[in-house]
């Protein structure tokens, strides 16, 4: 196996000492966030050492909640001398604002699940061993207790896009 620990890396020793696949770099790569590398005479890609901690940079902000056209934006203008902290800064606003509404609808869901579970142990504590209980059926006779989901266990992602449009 190669090792290279000098200037440029071929993808799978970045990708190794980044934690990702070279698969992952060659989707950076389409989506922007890491430039296209040169590459050697046989036609391998050979990074740029620098591009470990662009990875690296990208691996963290995916795990704040930023995309990778959030990134894409944001970094083009970086590369190109801009100064786009005033941006990163509102996205990760926006980032928080999603992250406390889905806290929201986090305890909600809890809340109606204990409900559920406090109803349906009263059901089965009244049915005879052996019998249906109708604990799913019960779920059709009542109302929604949270009208903002279309299903009390539902995650509702289709529902935040749609509002976001």
């Amino acid at each position: 196996m190669e090792q290279s620990f000098g200037k440029t890396p071929s993808a799978g020793e970045l990708a190794r000492r980044a934690g990702v696949s070279a698969d992952t770099l060659r989707h950076y790569e389409r989506k922007g966030v890491i430039a296209p590398p040169p590459r050697s005479a046989n036609g391998y890609r050979k990074y740029p050492e620098e591009t470990l901690a662009r990875v690296q940079l990208i691996r963290r902000a995916l795990g704040l909640g930023f995309t990778l056209d959030d990134l894409a934006g944001v970094l083009r203008m970086r590369d190109r001398g801009g100064v786009p902290c005033g941006r990163v800064r509102a996205l990760a606003a926006t980032k928080l604002e999603e992250v406390e509404a889905r806290l929201l609808e986090l305890i909600t869901l809890r809340n109606d699940l204990r409900s559920a579970l406090r109803a349906w142990d009263m059901q089965l504590a009244k049915t005879p061993p052996g019998k249906r209980a109708g604990l799913l059926d019960s779920l059709s006779s009542v109302s929604p207790v949270s009208p903002k989901r279309s299903t009390p266990f539902s995650t509702n992602n289709n529902q935040r896009k749609n509002k976001k449009q």
